[in-house]
């Protein structure tokens, strides 16, 4: 009686409710098969439905017109329309099918799949989605590089037993493109995620979206690869977070001897996870937090990997991110958000190679990066400069290489042990035993390290040691080749021990003998010096044993800064701030330091001296400058900070020789430390900090290329409740400086953020923002990337050294979370977290920018004045500006 309805027209957001609640949500779709329905089931009132057209009458319409007719004919009528909008499908067939927007749900309502459109997008694509109530997390598509641009899609099983997506005029946007198809068939979605097409007669699975993936990696699924035939199914990232069309990068399983997991980004390797040693991947340290794993060798060239986790209840999943990232998440049952347990690129050691061959990295060392014994860099002035990919080579030739293979009596070559490491690239393997493995491995000349493994056997290098990496725990013992000079560098090393412990005695006994004298006197100075700061009404300082009280920073004797810096030489100025140099010294123990030394002829610098001590001293951030300790001795007043060798990031930044060495990754990486730095002062830190003066050259980089913050001497703390506030003293640097700050002295964390914002647009354009004053068209950068994002042209503002295809999206998205940023109104500005999210694409829609502030074009350049300049970007690139606020 009821066939008339078809189950698959049911609007995605009714469930079985009673009729008066179904009568509320009924959208005009469904009135319209209820109405061609009645006019089959109900003939006698057919004629009066159908001149009832708006889906907010529906129900009230068909209630006044069958009130007249038989308790049976409504009762009929009810039951026919509780059958529309309660008979739940999960299954395709040529006869039912998806139009856009319906949706279909598996049985045990873990999934959904049907039309969507990715964030910041229109086009459509079929795909298939986690079931959850805030959170819409795609996992497998269809139509990935044919999306439809408009919602007249449909998905139905053809003729021929095909699934099939396409458009209102039927033309194919994709197809499941299976040559033994059954023409009686139907695609059912499991409640594990995978939709499968089969023959509805024998149940025999022609076709499975498991055997397709796309970017995400679910429980049960497989990825493989058959050495034999080649045939390979890997996943494969998005372009970006708004088109999910195949990107540059993929992972999945290599089959050599040993199985790894390998990411790869512009067909390159970009990541690898070690070899399988049955249980683990021993490159994963964390791999005893990664639940279910199995790789699986059929012996028939096919290599396998899935994952099955232990609860149940958990939704997990694997996903490849558009930067090449592998993340693994879950959620819990409240499914509120995705949590991130795990990523593949941590830090820069995760890079593949990223030392080159035979080099070592160490994320604890500065550099990074380093020569494995016995050998030295290929490149050494390359190497200096941060530019490892050149890698190592052997200092000495093997004893075994020497001419005719002859060998000095007792000199053969041996090996050295290095714990705890991911072992390198292209391993051979034999089922060798411990002993036998390295006797093997010395009889080869060609062997140049070998490891064994308990679970895994014997593995031994040939060629070139590459991406090897120093691990905390785990990883393995690796032995590499080395001559025997290498060897007798090792067994003389306990004779140099014991001589040094000799003379370190007899140094401990003079130094002893001269401090018995000395000391008296040092503390009766110390106690002078504490009476005379602590009788200071200008420095609020109580100090005592070398410390100032509720601070924990050391108080330096001058003459230590004074020999530190060879009595602040010229040669060891490193700049000129507004209040005074900066020099690089060394300290006696041997820790290299810079010595901020504030200008004794300045009235200007206690107070931004004192609120530097109180500030930073109660911070600690991986992406904050170190406060070693201070010196205040008479006029002078100086700050000890840790030395960064790599100097300011306006020193590479806008240096065209060295800017080269700025990569889109090191830069990125500059830009998300800052970010996080930030991030700390306004959120995370026990004060709410606002730097006020962040700018290119206050952002200092260490051996590494790691961004440091530095310079709080404007710095101000807010309280708990407190969001904004005035000065009259405005102080900072223009061109960085946010309008109500300049003009106002009105100051917050969006003030921050504004400064962020220039930097971050420096930093992707090279340019300064102050650069741009004598140019035709705009004079300042913010003005500049305006002009081009409305005309289209972003890409233009591009620095020319990082404009590389793989990463242009990123490059995109960081543009626009700059322009984000320097919004002229504080309301429109996000914070400094949004920002992060952005960045890390964890918010995925941006919304579109507003006029930056300061954009306005000059209308007469002859009329330029110092006071015009003013009102616009200052070229004035001071530290420190103070100016009247209105």
């Amino acid at each position: 009686m009821c066939d008339g309805f078809q189950s698959e027209r049911k609007p995605p957001f009714l469930d079985c409710q009673p009729w008066w609640v179904v009568a509320d949500k009924i959208t005009f779709h469904g009135w319209i098969n209820l109405r061609d329905a009645t006019l089959s089931t109900f003939p006698f009132i057919a004629h009066q439905m159908e001149s009832i057209s708006s889906p907010t009458r529906s129900i009230e319409a068909a209630m006044d017109i069958i009130s007249g007719t038989s308790v049976t004919a409504l009762l009929l009528l009810l039951s026919c329309l509780c059958f529309q909008f309660c008979t739940a499908t999960n299954t395709i067939t040529s006869a039912q099918f998806i139009k856009d927007p319906e949706i279909m749900v598996s049985n045990g309502s873990l999934f959904k799949m049907g039309f969507f459109s990715p964030d910041n997008s229109t086009k459509r694509y079929f795909g298939i989605w986690y079931n959850t109530t805030s959170l819409f997390t795609v996992i497998w598509i269809s139509n990935r590089e044919n999306p439809l641009n408009d919602s007249s899609g449909i998905v139905m099983v053809s003729e021929d037993g095909n699934l099939l997506v396409l458009n209102g005029q039927k033309d194919i946007f994709w197809s499941s493109n299976v040559s033994n198809a059954a023409p009686n068939s139907s695609a059912q979605l499991l409640d594990s995620g995978n939709l499968v097409l089969q023959d509805k007669n024998s149940g025999r699975i022609t076709w499975q979206s498991f055997q397709h993936p796309s970017h995400a990696f679910l429980q049960k699924m497989q990825l493989s690869e058959n050495m034999k035939t080649g045939e390979k199914k890997a996943l494969t990232s998005w372009k970006s977070p708004s088109d999910p069309a195949v990107g540059s990068f993929s992972v999945g399983i290599h089959p050599s001897n040993i199985p790894e997991i390998f990411v790869w980004g512009c067909s390159r390797p970009y990541w690898r996870s070690g070899p399988w040693n049955g249980q683990t991947l021993i490159g994963v340290p964390e791999m005893n937090y990664l639940n279910g794993f199995h790789i699986i060798d059929d012996q028939d060239g096919n290599v396998s990997v899935t994952f099955e986790h232990a609860y149940a209840s958990i939704l997990w999943y694997y996903v490849l991110s558009p930067q090449g990232t592998i993340m693994e998440m879950y959620s819990d049952d409240s499914m509120e958000n995705w949590v991130i347990t795990w990523q593949s690129h941590k830090t820069e050691c995760d890079f593949y190679g990223k030392c080159g061959a035979f080099g070592i990295c160490n994320t604890k060392n500065s550099p990074i990066c380093s020569c494995l014994r016995g050998y030295e860099p290929r490149n050494i002035e390359e190497w200096s400069r941060g530019n490892w990919n050149g890698g190592c080579v052997r200092k000495r030739p093997l004893q075994c290489e020497m001419i005719n293979g002859s060998m000095e009596e007792g000199k053969a070559d041996g090996f050295i042990r290095l714990t705890t490491i991911k072992v390198p690239d292209f391993a051979e393997w034999s089922v060798a035993l411990e002993d036998d493995c390295k006797e093997f491995c010395l009889k080869n000349c060609s062997c140049i390290a070998y490891v064994y493994y308990a679970s895994i056997g014997c593995m031994s290098w040939s060629r070139n040691l590459i991406d090897i990496q120093k691990f905390s725990s785990n990883g393995a013992d690796l032995y590499i080749r080395v001559p025997y000079s290498e060897l007798d560098k090792s067994r003389d090393m306990k004779a140099t021990v014991t001589v040094t412990v000799i003379i370190g005695v007899i140094f401990i006994a003079v130094c002893t003998h001269f401090s018995r004298r000395w000391i008296p006197k040092r503390r009766a100075k110390k106690k002078s010096k504490e009476m005379l700061l602590s009788d200071r009404g200008d420095v609020h300082l109580n100090v005592s044993d070398g410390k100032i009280l509720g601070h924990n920073i050391n108080l330096v004797d001058f003459w230590k800064l004074v020999t530190a810096t060879n009595n602040f030489d010229e040669a060891n100025k490193l700049g000129q701030g507004g209040f005074g140099s900066v020099y690089r010294g060394r300290l006696p123990e041997g820790q290299e330091i810079a010595v901020k030394r504030l200008s004794r002829a300045s009235a200007q610098g206690l107070e931004e001296f004192m609120n530097e001590v109180v500030v930073i001293s109660k911070l600690q951030h991986r992406n904050l400058v170190r406060l070693v300790g201070c010196c205040i001795e008479g006029d002078e007043k100086m700050l000890i900070y840790e030395y960064m060798p790599k100097k300011s990031l306006d020193a590479l930044l806008f240096n065209r020789l060295r800017q080269e060495t700025l990569d889109w990754k090191k830069r990125f990486s500059i830009i998300e430390g800052i970010g996080r730095g930030l991030l700390y002062l306004h959120r995370d830190s026990r004060l709410r900090i606002i730097h006020r003066d962040l700018k290119a050259s206050n952002i200092l980089l260490d051996e590494d290329l790691n961004p440091k913050i530095s310079d709080f001497g404007m710095a101000r703390i807010f309280g708990g409740n407190q969001d904004q506030a005035n000065t009259i003293r405005v102080v900072g640097t223009y061109g960085y400086m946010s309008p109500e700050y300049a003009m106002q002295g009105r100051f917050s964390e969006r003030s921050d953020v504004f400064s962020f914002g220039v930097l971050l647009l420096e930093i992707i354009s090279g340019r300064r923002n102050t650069s741009f004053h004598h140019d035709e068209q705009s004079w300042c950068l913010l003005g500049y990337a305006w002009k081009l994002w409305n005309e289209h042209n972003i890409e233009a503002l591009i620095d020319g050294s990082i404009s590389e295809a793989c990463f242009q999206e990123e490059i995109l998205r960081c543009i626009h979370v700059g322009l984000l940023c320097v919004q002229e109104f504080v309301r429109d500005r996000p914070s400094i977290s949004t920002v992060v999210s952005m960045l890390c694409s964890e918010i995925a829609h941006l919304p579109p920018p507003k006029q930056p502030a300061f954009t306005e074009r000059q209308i007469a350049r002859d009329t330029e004045s110092s006071e015009h300049n003013q009102n616009n970007c200052s070229v004035d690139r001071a530290s420190i500006t103070t100016v009247q606020g209105r």
